[in-house]
């Protein structure tokens, strides 16, 4: 669900948890599809026999930028809207870090907090938002990230 504010009340949502998104399946198929668009085929991602005998995750893991590349499908439904935006550009990242690997057939999803809000001029506000990719039933998340976005006004 979008949290919907006006440009004058967006410096308040500091602090705001806006929520969690829908669990999503990592699939092996999922997995394979990365490793051929990046051209990463380590044995850890593609090759399940081989993970599973010679690593402690009893099979395949995905790539960290895998995960980290879903937050925009994992974040639609959640996000900040303020009105009278003209559009929103990714302004890049402070910090990431793949603090758990993601088994293949684990589930996820994203659990987003505004961090920061700063005004760079009248037309474009800065908003830092940090980024949790949890896995279910797994204390620790896939990864932390905190996401930048200019929104243009």
């Amino acid at each position: 669900m979008a949290l919907v504010v006006s440009k004058e009340q967006l410096p308040d949502c500091a602090g705001t948890e806006l929520g969690s998104s829908d669990w999503m399946t990592i699939d092996q198929d999922r997995i394979n599809l990365f490793a051929d668009a990046t051209l990463d085929h380590q044995f850890i991602h593609v090759d399940a026999k081989r993970a599973r005998a010679e690593t402690p995750y009893g099979g395949t893991i995905a790539h960290g930028f895998l995960s980290l590349s879903l937050i925009p499908h994992l974040t639609e439904t959640i996000r900040l809207e303020p009105e009278g935006t003209k559009m929103v550009l990714n302004y890049g990242m402070d910090r990431v870090r793949f603090m758990e690997p993601l088994r293949c057939g684990s589930r996820i999803r994203a659990r987003l907090k505004v961090a920061e809000v700063t005004e760079r001029s009248p037309r474009q506000i800065l908003v830092k938002t940090e980024v949790t990719v949890e896995i279910e039933d797994n204390a620790k998340p896939a990864l932390v990230a905190e996401l930048l976005a200019m929104y243009l006004f």
